[in-house]
């Protein structure tokens, strides 16, 4: 059996709740400094690429607000980052990337439309022809 001696028994005396309270903000400071949150790279380069590729399909020509928006908000996103605002940077990197997703969506969209339009005219002319090769007229 262990003997506990004097400086090891239990004493009962109060704390100060105030040195609790005191103690307990300092360390959530502590862990809140930190706990800093790695640069968001991924959510960069993937904005930056779809930027890239809303270029190549000219999205400029149907799009251009919401590559505009890309745009912006990737230039925020590396100044949040400058900034040392990780979370921000993630947030704003994320959202370039979407905008610049629905500038390509948008684009396709309105270049199918045109394609579709171009093949009924190509249709409609075709049967044209038919009708006068066959002596039919309109």
């Amino acid at each position: 059996m262990i003997r506990l001696t004097a400086p090891f028994k239990t004493r009962h005396h109060r704390v100060d709740p105030r040195y609790i309270v005191c103690t307990a903000i300092g360390l959530l400071l502590l862990a809140a400094c930190a706990t800093q949150a790695p640069a968001p790279t991924q959510e960069l380069q993937a904005a930056e690429l779809a930027i890239n590729r809303a270029e190549q399909v000219r999205v400029a020509d149907y799009a251009s607000t919401e590559l505009s928006q890309a745009r912006d908000k990737l230039a925020a996103a590396n100044l949040a980052i400058q900034k040392e605002k990780m979370l921000d940077a993630k947030r704003l990197a994320e959202q370039a990337h979407v905008d610049a997703e629905l500038a390509i969506a948008k684009t396709e969209a309105v270049q199918a439309l045109a394609i579709n339009a171009d093949m009924k005219k190509s249709t409609e002319n075709l049967k044209q022809e038919m009708q006068r090769n066959q002596g039919v007229t309109p």
